[in-house]
């Protein structure tokens, strides 16, 4: 029979089976006719003709079963009866059933959620073509940590390397558009001509940056974000070749970017310009400064390895024609990675850790509904035995059992779905400033087909111990419903069962408890300023009266920023405000190369944070002065250069002298150098884990350059918040076309400098509750399952004198022992399982004993809660009418 035939026949049969059974019918009556027609034809009589035909054919009613057994149709017809049978079953156990559906949309959609966040972030290549091509390449400091590249460096690998096919630099810009609407302040990259060809990626519109817009006063071009294109110029495609007005300057769109184009060093960028830097510098220019980001594509064929085994013979063998400054001789050698290790370095291990806590969810959630299905099972031992006496085959059994678990999986499943949907919105609100590609975390095809897999594991693997057991009954022993032997095997499994959920809660919640102690320990970590009460925000020139390299325009800054500076201190509420070029806990990094005067090892340079800051910066983030003084109003252009360093710095440079008046050359040389007058207390500048850092201050009009951006800080007598729209209108009340961005209270980036350890607290702290709440149910479940199939036994001892007290001690033993055999394991699995999470601990070690002695006490107790109810129920049993029930 052909297979459409099959097919369609087996269709016909499932939407109409009173015809079919009609068919059979009638095929099994001819087959009868004919067979007695034959006989009489034989000569015998027509009873005796009948009688034959139908011992020929056996007996008619098994005929119209086998010939309905033959054929698909009849496993779904089978299967769509299971399906009814068990949905009938679930109606009969609402309770059991809804808590076996909550605990699997838990587990499964936890697991999605957590899976559409690491996937794409993690496992998923770069969305460019050839992403593994992709590299990125730092200059390596004294102490092996990667160093942004210098455009010297950059110049010199281009021309001297073979393993890539293009290289590119970028550089942060901040433009402010001016049009109709207000000015606005835009996060851009100033980019070396091949940065999309780096990343092979094109316009959607008009034209990519060529060499000819790359070079020293080059056309001002750029090109827009596919974003800032819809939002700011309503996607018009007449777009290229229009100008847009960027710090009184015109522009020319030469593209737009597509919608697809993710830019992973800076999702936030919405234009690009050529760098146009100048290939032609002196030693003390910017191109030597480490302020660039350095991107490259190797060539097809070319490994990260020999990649990266160039680049370091190249460092190792400086050439003449490309000479290089001290703080850029490559003497360390250069770091090459892989783009995608670069991004996501950062939080792969938080990302790991809260992958491998979901999975420990699932597992504890498999076990529970693993118990239940076996107490199910168990209740039900004599319908299997009276199935089995009836003829059903095990596998028959068997496959009831598994397309209940997998019902029931599927219902949970669908739950998790939504379970997952809420879960990756939170994923994405709670998530740390620095996760990358937070804009793919989503429910996408790949995610629902891993929920799919997930479903489908779970629904079997919680179904097969229950189905195996019923498969292995032995008849008369169900039929009998007490046997002990019976009982005393899923007892055991049960039993091992919840071991195994308190060992995995142990591990959860000693991770969570770590997590929560190193944030404790990290938020008593002094920060070296006070942030209580400190307003903070970006202020940015822009404009030709502030034009770059001129005097007039330097001059035009510092004016701007004292009046703005002034117009703040009058606000009433301000108890001070100052600017400084950079912030602590904001992300920023500004250091340049320090040589002290007479130093006999000049070359061996060193670098320190750089803090361009007005006088009242010290007051306003009571900043302790601890020797000399303070910058003051004399330390102005034109005067010696005066400069306060930070404790740890004094004290590593001058363990045994005094800093006082010692002097020191600081970034770019012009010949003149810093005296120190003072030392401050040291400031967290990078993050609150990190050590202390080197730092140098000087006064804002005494630094080589003027910054054009500089950081508002304002301490307030009461809510810091709330002085926000007074200070933006003070600052406007000087140049209304200055933006002010990057508000925030410093309480506020105190908070985001742990964001990535809060993250994984808040997911770890989720997690363990879950953990723990299943285990307790699981205990419980056990031990009241345990009760109800020893009634008989408990109502003899208690009949042979048992006391009630004697009778509670004895269930809740069991019940105890249970949990500190899980709690022993997980204790040792804790020891190995915590090493995930050490790069997240801080203050804290991962064998804190009173992180260990916190989780047995808390587990101690839910435990004994859950053993507490079916104890106390066995003890108050009535052993005459529990001998009797038996």
């Amino acid at each position: 029979m052909s297979l459409l035939r099959q097919l369609t026949r087996g269709l016909h049969a499932l939407t109409n089976r009173a015809a079919t059974d009609r068919n059979v019918a009638d095929e099994v009556d001819d087959y009868l006719e004919n067979a007695r027609a034959a006989h009489l034809a034989r000569g015998l009589s027509p009873d005796e003709a009948l009688r034959a035909a139908r011992i020929e054919v056996g007996g008619v009613t098994n005929v119209k079963e086998q010939v309905r057994g033959y054929g698909w149709e009849n496993a779904v017809e089978t299967m769509l009866a299971d399906v009814r049978y068990a949905f009938r079953r679930f109606r009969g156990n609402p309770g059991v059933t809804v808590v076996t559906v909550v605990t699997l949309a838990i587990g499964i959609g936890a697991s999605t959620a957590i899976f559409s966040a690491v996937n794409p972030i993690l496992f998923e290549s770069l969305p460019y073509p050839d992403a593994k091509r992709i590299t990125m390449i730092s200059d390596m400091g004294a102490d092996g940590a990667p160093l942004d590249v210098t455009f010297g460096t950059y110049r010199e690998l281009v021309q001297r390397s073979h393993s890539f096919d293009a290289m590119a630099v970028v550089n942060t810009w901040q433009p402010t558009l001016v049009g109709r609407a207000e000015p606005d302040r835009l996060d851009g990259q100033r980019v070396s001509g091949d940065y999309f060809r780096v990343l092979g990626m094109s316009p959607m519109l008009g034209r990519n940056f060529t060499s000819a817009d790359d070079r020293e006063n080059g056309p001002r071009v750029v090109i827009l974000s596919n974003a800032l294109w819809h939002n700011r110029f309503s996607a018009n495609p007449d777009i290229i070749g229009r100008s847009v007005r960027l710090n009184d300057d015109d522009y020319v769109v030469i593209g737009v970017m597509p919608a697809k184009f993710e830019n992973v060093l800076a999702p936030s960028v919405q234009i690009w310009a050529p760098l146009q830097y100048n290939t032609v510098f002196g030693p003390d220019s910017r191109e030597w400064g480490h302020h660039l980001r350095m991107i490259g594509r190797m060539r097809a064929g070319v490994g990260l390895a020999q990649a990266r085994d160039e680049l370091s013979a190249i460092a190792r063998t400086p050439r003449s024609d490309f000479p290089r400054v001290p703080w850029a001789s490559l003497r360390s050698g250069l770091l090459v990675h892989s783009l995608q290790d670069d991004v996501t370095s950062g939080v792969r291990p938080v990302l790991l850790a809260v992958l491998g806590a979901v999975i420990l969810v699932l597992l504890i959630a498999c076990a529970n509904v693993t118990n239940l299905l076996l107490a199910s099972s168990a209740r039900r031992r004599g319908e299997f035995a009276m199935r089995s006496a009836l003829g059903a085959r095990r596998t028959r059994l068997t496959q009831q059992l598994l397309t209940e678990s997998l019902l029931l999986a599927s219902v949970g499943g669908a739950l998790g779905m939504i379970v997952a949907e809420l879960g990756v919105r939170a994923l994405v609100a709670l998530s740390p400033t620095g996760l990358p590609r937070v804009g793919v975390i989503r429910l996408d095809a790949a995610v629902f087909a891993f929920g799919l897999v997930v479903t489908t594991l779970v629904g079997l693997s919680v179904g097969v111990i229950p189905a195996l057991r019923a498969s292995r009954e032995e008849l008369n022993l169900g039929m009998q419903q007490a046997s002990q032997r019976t009982t005393g095997g899923h007892q055991a499994t049960r039993k091992a069962l919840v071991v195994t959920e308190v060992a995995l809660a142990v591990v959860l919640l000693i991770g969570a408890g770590l997590l929560l102690r190193s944030i404790r320990t990290l938020l008593e970590v002094n920060v070296g300023f006070d942030p209580s009460h400190v307003l903070t925000m970006q202020v940015q020139e822009s404009g030709h009266r502030f034009q770059q390299d001129s005097a007039s325009g330097d001059s035009a800054r510092y004016e701007f920023f004292a009046e703005a500076l002034g117009a703040v201190q009058h606000i009433p509420g301000v108890a001070a405000a100052a600017f400084t070029s950079q912030l602590p806990l904001s992300g920023e990094f500004d250091g340049y190369g320090v040589q002290f005067e007479n130093d006999p090892n000049a070359n061996a340079t060193g670098s320190a944070l750089r803090y361009a800051v007005t006088p009242s910066y010290f007051a306003t983030m009571r900043i302790p002065l601890l020797h000399g003084r303070l910058l003051g109003a004399e330390d102005r252009a034109g005067a010696p250069r005066a400069a306060l360093i930070n404790e740890s710095f004094a004290k590593r440079e001058f363990p045994h002298d005094d800093p006082i008046g010692k002097r020191l050359g600081f970034g770019p040389s012009d010949g003149r150098l810093y005296t120190i007058v003072g030392v401050v207390g040291d400031v967290k500048q990078s993050s609150l884990a990190d050590g202390e850092t080197d730092a140098i201050y000087v006064s804002p009009t005494q630094w080589h350059w003027v910054d054009n951006r500089m950081t508002l800080v304002v301490r307030t007598n009461g809510n810091a918040a709330a002085l926000v729209p007074t200070v933006r209108n003070a600052i406007h009340s000087v140049d209304r076309n200055q933006p002010v961005v990057r508000v925030a209270t410093m309480d506020d980036l105190v908070d985001r400098s742990i964001a990535d350890r809060r993250f994984a607290l808040i997911l770890f702290e989720a997690f363990g509750m879950v953990a723990l709440v299943l285990a307790a149910v699981g205990i419980y479940g056990v031990l009241s399952s345990s009760v109800t199939e020893k009634v008989r036994e408990i109502g003899i001892r208690a009949a042979l004198g048992a006391s009630p007290e004697s009778i509670l001690t004895l269930v809740l033993g069991q019940g105890m022992k249970l949990t500190a055999l899980g709690i022993a394991i997980g204790l040792a699995a804790s020891l190995a399982a915590t090493r995930a999470i050490v790069s997240m601990l801080f203050g804290v070690s991962r064998l804190d004993a009173m992180t260990y002695l916190a989780v047995v006490v808390t587990l101690g107790a839910v435990a004994m809660i859950a053993c507490g109810v079916p104890a106390w129920r066995a003890a108050r049993l009535d052993p005459n009418r529990a001998l009797r029930a038996e």
